[in-house]
């Protein structure tokens, strides 16, 4: 394929690789924090009669409001969140791109705080919003002092703060994200709570906060703990000017009426699908514990993730790995990889390849 003309694509687009976790045929996929338990045949019954239902419409627009969805998203959610507090898009992605789209852009700026999930800073991009990074303590936590005192400084219009922390696992206390809210004076403090089902008794979710602080987004996914990863459904909880203010910037029918029903019969079902999230806690807790045993350094998770460390060469590590049929991430600080938890099988020969490829290495944490 012949290059671009010169000029022709945007300059800041020049020379990028598209975001992209491997997709690699292997025995063992670990790499990208999928929920490993599909949908249980009554639920995919149940999704494929919603499919069917839709089907018959499809000469028609959807609800452009998806009201009905919308309705399932605050029920589900409770804290007293009504259906004019959510909204939903193709995936948290495109949830996070709307918010980017409307309190970003041009002269204006978002935050974050590294090491943090990596669209952020492309989202920023591609709305043409000045980015931004502090930085986290050695543990991964957020200093509020610090936080706080850069916000003060910088005075971004957005902030986002992923809890918990991707790549990381880390969770935010109250405090730190109600302090955050107190001083973004005319910006708007995005609780990324993705992985927020997997997080451990006593971790609070920024939802319990929203009365309190009308410039407070949080913002979820049915990727992870509901295994709908393959039907991109994101969405949000805040104030009902937040979520009016995101339908200007929507493109038109964004949500067809299969990714609707689908999403709607899934949360039918949320008693169920939620099920596997007590069962890779466990396995994530299990895992953290067997890591340190062997001397790695670990880092407390809420997700269904752990990264671990630290090596010399973490790519001759992660090579050694998918060499032995099981896929992990390179991600994170340097030094540092991540694991997704995966079923006790799946588990059971990530331990085994990580054993093998350390003892021959000699990269036992350093």
């Amino acid at each position: 394929m012949s290059p671009l003309p010169p000029g022709l694509l945007r300059e800041e687009l020049q020379d990028i690789e598209p975001y992209g976790a491997p997709q690699l045929d292997v025995p063992v996929l670990l790499n990208v924090n999928e929920n490993p338990y599909p949908p249980s045949s009554t639920v995919v019954a149940d999704i494929e009669r919603a499919v069917t239902a839709a089907a018959r419409d499809l000469n028609r627009y959807p609800d452009r409001e998806f009201v009905a969805l919308r309705e399932a998203l605050a029920a589900y959610l409770g804290h007293g969140i009504g259906p004019g507090q959510v909204w939903a898009a193709n995936g948290s992605n495109e949830v996070m791109l709307h918010l980017l789209q409307a309190f970003g852009g041009p002269g204006r700026t978002a935050l974050s705080f590294a090491p943090t999930y990596s669209m952020y800073p492309e989202y920023a991009r591609d709305t043409h919003t000045g980015w931004e990074v502090g930085h986290r303590d050695e543990d991964f936590t957020l200093d509020p002092e610090r936080a706080v005192a850069l916000v003060r400084e910088r005075r971004p219009h957005v902030v986002l703060l992923p809890s918990p922390n991707n790549p990381t696992g880390t969770a935010l206390p109250h405090h730190v994200v109600g302090a955050l809210c107190e001083v973004l004076d005319g910006g708007v403090l995005i609780v990324d709570e993705a992985y927020a089902e997997f997080r451990r008794v006593g971790t609070p979710s920024a939802l319990e906060l929203l009365p309190a602080h009308p410039n407070l987004v949080v913002t979820r996914t049915m990727s992870k703990a509901f295994a709908l990863a393959g039907a991109r459904v994101g969405y949000l909880a805040a104030a009902p000017e937040i979520c009016d203010a995101l339908r200007v910037v929507r493109l038109p029918y964004h949500l067809s009426a299969v990714t609707q029903a689908v999403a709607r019969a899934a949360l039918a079902h949320a008693e169920e699908l939620l099920g596997a999230v007590d069962r890779l806690r466990v396995e994530r807790d299990e895992t953290v514990e067997w890591l340190r045993a062997q001397g790695f350094e670990v880092a407390d998770s809420d997700a269904n993730f752990v990264l671990f460390g630290t090596f010399a060469d973490r790519h001759a590590v992660w090579q050694g790995m998918l060499d032995r049929g099981v896929l992990i991430r390179e991600t994170g600080p340097d030094g540092w990889l991540r694991v997704s938890i995966g079923t006790p099988v799946e588990m059971a020969a990530f331990r085994e390849a990580l054993t093998s490829v350390t003892s021959q290495t000699k990269e036992v944490g350093r």
